[in-house]
């Protein structure tokens, strides 16, 4: 055997580790208690932790289904019970446990869960909503429960003896079981599509929490919420409250209970009409008796036995105003007059005449000023035109070079300097009658320099 053949892979190892954990009869069910700890809540998927205590610590696995079926929610720091199987992860060659079962250590795990989710939907506001009222002569009432249970028996027989015009309609539902949550809300949700009916009674007969469990599920709490039929509850017995009893619009004790509240006693409605009736036919008697009385006397007043005295006391202040009318038109012709008369003869006093001609001898005036104004300026601008056309005329360059003087060209340019200047270089010298051409036979530069 070689020296190779004595050293195992680190996979072989692990999987060696991992046989014997898993075939000890000790490790394949462990019972264990612990507090929660590194918990992050992680929605329809498996859920990772650990468990410790004051000396050790274990890393924890659950997987989805197993923890479906948990019926509280696990918190940092909160104390277990688990039930699992000790097992070594390969990958990572660390051993965890696969928690089956788990439950609060010390409180029932269904109280516990009642506890968590009644804080939850009351931070929500689920138990403050306003609540709906109920319908006072309903026609027709939805009721979810079982189908063979005492509940629907008990509703009908109470709706039948109280109000018998009113129908029952069964939405059948399990009451008890993992499966009975769902199908209630669903029912629930069924009964308000239908869009028929006055009122929604759910409830099922007495028993353990375990057996009221159902009415304690968020889902069935979320679809009352949600419900627009005003839901009455009837869930156990009266000591027993359930969240479905918290969410609804009313609670009832018992399905007799429920029954009463979602209908009224038939005959007694019908006493109630037949007292409202005598009442409506009484008032109305009063009223037609009162309104003849008010008719008679309204007969004997004057307005109906002397009309005329009706009208008799405007007919004189028509008189008296038509008088007044006379007289105020009067005084507002002669007010009138009056003030043409002053605006004439102010009119008169005023005439444009005289002014017109005033204004006329102005403008006269003005003209003349004018003028001789205008010439005096362009005297002035003439004397000076003939200054600065003298002044240009003695700084001509013609006048300059007509004294004689001329200047040089070089290709088109003004020659300024003798450097500009080369031997047999052709020029032209401009003079004050014309210009010559040139031909620079030697440049000399010793008068500048001297």
């Amino acid at each position: 055997m070689s020296d190779s053949q004595q050293y195992l892979t680190v996979s072989a190892l692990t999987q060696y580790i991992k046989r014997k954990f898993e075939v000890d009869p000790y490790l394949g069910t462990v019972y264990l208690t612990g507090e929660i700890s590194n918990y992050r809540s992680r929605p329809n998927s498996h859920q990772y932790f650990s468990l410790k205590d004051d000396r050790a610590k274990i890393s924890a696995m659950m997987f989805k289904s197993a923890f479906a079926k948990v019926k509280f929610q696990p918190e940092e720091g909160m104390k277990v019970l688990v039930v699992g199987r000790i097992g070594l992860y390969a990958p990572s060659g660390q051993y965890q446990i696969y928690v089956e079962r788990m439950e609060p250590d010390g409180v029932g795990a269904l109280y516990q869960a009642y506890e968590q989710l009644k804080k939850k939907l009351a931070a929500e506001g689920l138990f403050n909503a306003p609540k709906k009222p109920l319908p006072r002569f309903p026609k027709r009432i939805a009721v979810v429960t079982s189908r063979s249970g005492a509940v629907i028996r008990d509703i009908i027989t109470t709706t039948r003896r109280r109000f018998p015009i009113a129908q029952i309609v069964l939405f059948p539902a399990q009451v008890q079981g993992d499966a009975a949550a769902p199908e209630i809300a669903r029912q629930i949700e069924r009964a308000n599509q239908t869009g028929n009916f006055d009122t929604l009674i759910i409830g099922r007969g007495g028993g353990s929490i375990e057996d009221l469990w159902p009415f304690n599920e968020e889902v069935v709490a979320r679809a009352i919420a949600a419900s627009t039929l005003p839901v009455i509850s009837s869930v156990g017995h009266e000591t027993d409250t359930t969240i479905a009893d918290l969410v609804a619009d009313v609670r009832a004790a018992t399905p007799t209970a429920a029954a009463e509240l979602a209908v009224p006693v038939y005959n007694e409605v019908l006493v109630q009409l037949k007292q409202d009736q005598t009442r409506v036919l009484n008032g109305f008697q009063n009223l037609v008796r009162r309104d003849r009385q008010q008719l008679d006397k309204l007969r004997q007043s004057y307005v109906f036995t002397q009309p005329t005295r009706l009208y008799e006391g405007y007919l004189q202040k028509l008189d008296f105003l038509n008088e007044r009318l006379k007289q105020a038109e009067v005084a507002n012709v002669n007010r009138a007059s009056q003030q043409a008369q002053r605006l004439t003869q102010r009119l008169m006093q005023r005439n444009p005449v005289h002014q017109v001609r005033q204004v006329e001898t102005q403008v006269t005036n003005l003209t003349s000023r004018l003028q001789r104004g205008t010439n005096l300026v362009m005297r002035q601008k003439r004397q000076r035109l003939a200054q600065v056309v003298q002044s240009l005329d003695l700084l001509s360059p013609l006048k300059i070079m007509g004294r004689g003087y001329a200047f040089v060209t070089a290709e088109q340019q003004v020659v300024h300097s003798i450097k500009q200047l080369q031997p047999h270089q052709n020029v032209a010298v401009h003079l004050a009658d014309g210009e010559a051409q040139a031909e620079i036979m030697s440049t000399d530069g010793g008068k500048q320099n001297g």
